[in-house]
This record gives structure tokens, C-alpha cells and sequence, in this order.
């Protein structure tokens, strides 16, 4: 997948969001809008999968439980149908070894909530700049 594709058709690069809490969702879809973010939200992993533009998107940002799939049953779904993006995995459940298995399935960072204002915007920007300048290489070790 090419860079081009991962944008909107205002040349806003897309991302994808699974949120089960509606104000968190709403609070990152607006500051990530205001970046320039095309964002497509979701309180569930099973909406995100069936959005038709989902490995179309730039980024990923998940958080770690939902209801149905968590972020790491998203991110390898989105693996298995080719999507290579970079991922993000938000979580107010920072538990022992988490960062380690993220890193491991692929995940670019593990941001903890509360986030610091901007923290999920710089990462995805971080994320975004490294994956261009990889060529668009995968981020799970394959």
C-alpha cells in the first residue's frame, strides 16, 4: 500500500479510531480534526473492521479493551488483510507487560490515559513521518 492511498479525497490523511467511550472518542476525533486528521471513529473494533475504508487509513489508534475485539485483535485483523499502517494502542489498563506484547504485535507506541493534551496527535504525526520515510515498511517484524 502506497502513502497516497492512505489519504482523503481533501488530502487528509485518514485515521481509524475504536473508542468505547463516547467521550474519549469524541474529545480525540476533534483534536485529531483539528490537526488535519481525517478521523474515522468507533465505539466498537466490529464497526471499525466493516467500515469500508478501514485499510485504506493511514494510522491506527485502538484502545487496548473493547467489547467484542480489543486493539490487538484489530491491529492483527487489519494485518491479515494487508493493511501495513502504523498502529497505536491507548489504554487506561497499563498493565505489567503490555508495552512488550504491543511492541511485539506490531503497535508503534502504547499511550496511557489520562493523555497529556496533544500526546495521541504527536505520536500519530511521530508515527506517520517514520512510515513514510521506511518506504511503508512493516511494523510487526515481517
Amino acid at each position: 500500500m502506497t502513502y497516497r492511498n492512505t489519504v482523503s479525497d481533501s488530502g487528509q490523511p485518514k485515521i481509524l479510531l475504536a473508542e468505547d467511550d463516547p467521550a474519549v472518542r469524541r474529545s480525540l476525533q476533534l483534536a485529531l480534526q483539528a490537526r488535519g486528521y481525517d478521523v474515522r471513529a468507533h465505539a466498537t473494533g466490529k464497526t471499525l473492521l466493516d467500515d469500508p475504508f478501514c485499510t485504506s487509513a493511514a494510522c491506527l489508534v485502538a484502545d487496548y479493551r473493547l467489547d467484542e475485539l480489543d486493539g490487538f485483535e484489530i491491529l492483527s485483523r487489519l494485518r491479515s488483510r494487508d493493511w501495513n499502517g502504523p498502529a497505536i494502542l491507548i489504554t487506561a489498563y497499563a498493565a505489567l507487560g503490555l508495552q512488550e506484547r504491543a511492541a511485539s504485535l506490531g503497535f508503534g507506541a502504547v499511550i496511557e490515559k489520562p493523555f497529556r493534551e496533544g500526546a495521541v496527535g504527536d505520536t500519530i504525526d511521530r508515527l506517520l513521518h517514520a512510515h513514510r520515510q521506511s518506504g511503508g515498511a512493516r511494523h510487526d517484524g515481517q
